[in-house]
Parts: structure tokens; sequence; C-alpha cells
């Protein structure tokens, strides 16, 4: 079957193409192109979007905002995204990371989307656009709604800067250096004094997207990030998942370990200098 490829003007147009069933969107195409050689979607045209200047990165007033069509390899090399180094380079090789963009991340179902786990813990903003408007909404509302959006376009995310020693990211992989998760877990730990206050952790591979470990994050807030405060914290950490069995694990596997890796990030956070 052949492929008609489709240069969008801007991001209503591009709303506009895909809203027909068997128009899709192309970014770094390390999603789509790999659904269509696998013969697990039906597509008659793509909307490039490579023409709508939705490559960025912006700071200011100690505010992220990545575009997105940003790179997972853009955002490893920016000095002040350090703290990310860690999630994007866990993300394929070098190849798919300087294809692979932010927006697509975010679409990405489990048990990959690293990016989206970090962006979560971070209380990350989404800005997308329908045929007729402008909207940014939560990430955590984002995910819940995407389904029931209609045709959109996912334009830019924006976050907050967290601060030093604050945010940390790990995950579980069958296989090095980069695979898809088994399980991945970000936090984002700010304190007030020795207590953590308002802390924020999500994990990915535990449910089709990222989603927030809220007991857990309860057990942690307005604590002192201690072994007590830590145990608590990973025996609360599947409440709320659903993780699904898949060539990388089992759902059952999945639990048993997310809290064993939530617990080893903890302990690292507990041990950083404030």
């Amino acid at each position: 079957m052949s492929v008609a490829l489709r240069a969008a003007a801007s991001p209503r147009e591009a709303c506009r193409h895909i809203a027909r069933r068997d128009a899709r969107l192309i970014a770094g195409g390390t999603l789509v192109m790999n659904e269509i050689n696998n013969r697990e979607t039906v597509t008659a045209s793509l909307v490039d979007l490579a023409s709508l200047r939705l490559r960025s990165i912006k700071i200011a007033n100690s505010r992220v905002t990545l575009g997105a069509m940003t790179s997972m390899a853009d955002i490893a090399a920016h000095p002040k995204l350090k703290f990310l180094k860690p999630v994007v380079t866990a993300i394929g090789g070098p190849a798919v990371r300087n294809m692979a963009t932010v927006g697509g991340n975010l679409h990405a179902e489990a048990p990959y989307g690293d990016l989206g786990v970090a962006l979560l813990a971070l209380d990350a903003r989404v800005t997308l656009e329908t045929a007729r408007q402008r909207k940014t909404m939560r990430l955590e509302d984002f995910y819940a709604q995407h389904r029931k959006l209609g045709a959109y376009l996912v334009t830019a995310v924006n976050f907050a800067l967290p601060g030093a020693n604050r945010f940390f990211f790990t995950k579980a992989i069958r296989r090095k250096p980069v695979s898809a998760s088994v399980v991945a877990v970000a936090a984002h730990l700010p304190r007030k004094g020795k207590r953590l206050a308002g802390p924020r952790i999500a994990l990915g591979a535990m449910a089709p997207h990222p989603i927030r470990a809220k007991a857990a994050e309860t057990a942690l807030d307005g604590k002192a990030l201690d072994e007590t405060t830590i145990a608590a914290a990973a025996s609360a950490a599947t409440e709320g998942s659903a993780p699904a069995s898949d060539p990388y694990a089992s759902a059952w596997y999945r639990r048993e370990i997310a809290p064993v890796y939530l617990a080893r990030l903890l302990a690292q956070a507990a041990g950083q200098k404030s």
C-alpha cells in the first residue's frame, strides 16, 4: 500500500489533515514508521511537521519550554538540562535519540515513554492545538484525556527547573546499555528544611501511560527522607498501578521490582547534599 506525504503549513492545518482516520502525524518517525513497517496500522497519508519550527529549547525565568519536535539528542546536549540526560540517554541508541521527539515520546505506550515519566514528575504542562483552538493542560490530565481530544497536535511542553539535587531518575532494563523499561521511576523531591515538601513520584511501564505514585507521595510528604520513610513509600509504590505483561517483563515482576527501584532512588536522594 502506498502512503502519501503531506507537509503541514500550520498546526491547525495538520489537525485538519489528521481528522481523517487514514492520516497520521510524522515527526521523528520512530513510532509511526515502526507501526507501518510492521503492518500494525493502516495509513494512507503522513502529515509532516518539519516545516512548523517546533524544534526549540527555551529557558526563561527558571521555566523550560521544549518544542514538540525537539529531539532526545537536543536535550542531552543542552548544558542547562543535565538533570534530564540520564533520562534521554536511556532512550534507544544515538540514531534513535537523533530522531525521537518530545511530542512523540508523550504518545509512546508502555513500556516506552521514559521522558514522559520524567516530565510527569516535574509537573509539566502540555500546549496543544486543535483545528479551532490552542490550550495548555497539565501532563497528568493530558494522559488521562488525550484519547478523547479528537484531532490535535502537541506543540510544546513546559516545566519549572528543579533545584539542584531535587530530581532523580532510574529504570530497570533487560538489555544494556538501553532497552524498553521493565519499570522507570522519576522523582522530584523539593524540601523545606530537612523535610520533603510536595514530592512527586512518577512511574513508567506500570500502566498504559506514565502515572503518579500518589500513595508513595503521601508517605513522603512532610517527612525527613530516612529509612523508615523510604520503606513506607516503597511499600505504597504500586498502589493504583496496572502493569501489563510483555516480552520485557510480566505484570507480577513489575509489581515486585517497582518498590525496589523506588527505594534505591530515594536512598540515592537521601545521600545527596542539599
